[in-house]
């Protein structure tokens, strides 16, 4: 009987132990940096499964049955001290982490947050939308087209047959997959067939297109797409932006083109832009020429970018070729017109001073946030 006696006293010996251990190690985990982990770690340490008071109460089957109820009520009320040990613990913890924080230095709120980087257009997308707001107040409408073009749009009707010289100053990627779609014609007539697909290397088919819908003229679009060519270099890509025009009508003249070029420069470079024309070649127009304008850095006195001359070369021009007129259904006796094109990318490059057209397409932050 002493035995038992000895081993219910040594129980409740080392419960009152644990509980005095349990609030020992509470007050001091309360100062701690990380005191919630401190305090959680002796919650589990104590009152865990496998905690202390737990070790205590397995030993309990080795008491005689009339023995257990005392250690038992020990047991409990070392848990319930434990546990309210621990709630105060808790919210020690809590007040000392705010009186560490009203003890702090103060916010400064005066300092300016930090910026937000903010979208921003393109150089070509806003280009692009500003060509298509000067001609369409010309008059222009846009049209547009497939990028996966036939031969016979891209090169024959613009009087490029298979064996003609003018192809091989166009690079073409031809495809092997996919059928570009026909153009779509009015009623009663029949519209040519595609041919081999290609990737369009400019945007000239759609002129093609705009003509066979309409029928009959007036025809006074501007065609801004994308267009492919084996180049790769500081002023050439592989894919690139043009925006091409087209006006049809009874008695067009090369006074209609000039007269809309000039309009077209000084909307696009500043009222003191001069435009000037040279005799050129192209195959779908003729007569025809490469126009010029004057340069805006030097006001046409010379410098690096015009390379001395006071001009630069911005695009292409001519009135429609009368083979193209045939092609497309109209009568080249009664119905005149013109066209041109240029580079959307290169006229970006000049507007602002770009010397290398890759910088346009290589999506580098840096770069667009100056526009």
């Amino acid at each position: 009987m002493a035995e038992t006696t000895l081993s219910v006293d040594s129980m409740i010996e080392a419960l009152r132990a644990a509980e005095q251990a349990a609030r020992s190690a509470l007050s001091e985990a309360t100062q701690s940096p990380d005191a919630a982990a401190e305090i959680e770690a002796l919650r589990v340490r104590f009152l865990g499964k496998k905690g202390e008071v737990s070790a205590v109460l397995r030993e309990m089957g080795r008491l005689a049955g009339d023995e257990r109820p005392k250690v038992g009520q020990v047991a409990n009320q070392v848990r319930d001290g434990i546990a309210e040990a621990i709630v105060a613990a808790q919210t020690a913890a809590e007040e000392a982490a705010e009186r560490r924080e009203l003890s702090a230095p103060p916010l400064d709120v005066t300092l300016p947050a930090r910026g937000q980087w903010l979208g921003r257009r393109h150089p070509v997308s806003s280009v692009w939308e500003e060509l298509v707001g000067i001609f369409s107040r010309l008059g222009f409408e846009v049209a547009s087209g497939p990028e996966v073009e036939g031969d016979t749009y891209n090169f024959e009707a613009l009087c490029m047959p298979a064996d003609h010289p003018a192809r091989d100053m166009q690079d073409t990627f031809y495809i092997e997959a996919g059928v570009p779609p026909e153009a779509v014609v009015p009623q009663g007539r029949e519209a040519p067939k595609a041919g081999r697909p290609l990737l369009r290397t400019h945007t000239s088919p759609v002129q093609i297109r705009s003509m066979l819908a309409a029928g009959q003229p007036p025809v006074r679009v501007i065609c801004p797409g994308k267009v492919y060519r084996r180049d790769s270099d500081l002023t050439h890509t592989p894919m690139f932006h043009q925006i091409e025009g087209l006006w049809v009508d009874e008695g067009v003249t090369m006074a209609h083109l000039k007269g809309t070029l000039e309009r077209f420069a000084v909307e696009f470079f500043g009222e003191d832009a001069k435009v000037r024309l040279r005799p050129s070649y192209f195959p779908f127009t003729e007569p025809s020429a490469e126009v010029d304008i004057s340069c805006s850095l030097c006001g046409g006195g010379g410098c690096r970018t015009c390379s001395g001359t006071g001009w630069i070369e911005v695009l292409g021009a001519g009135m429609v070729d009368p083979g193209v007129l045939e092609q497309a259904g109209i009568d080249p006796e009664r119905f005149t017109g013109f066209a041109f094109g240029m580079g959307i990318d290169r006229l970006a490059m000049l507007k602002h001073r770009i010397t290398d057209l890759r910088t346009l397409f290589e999506n580098d932050q840096r770069f667009l946030r100056q526009f």
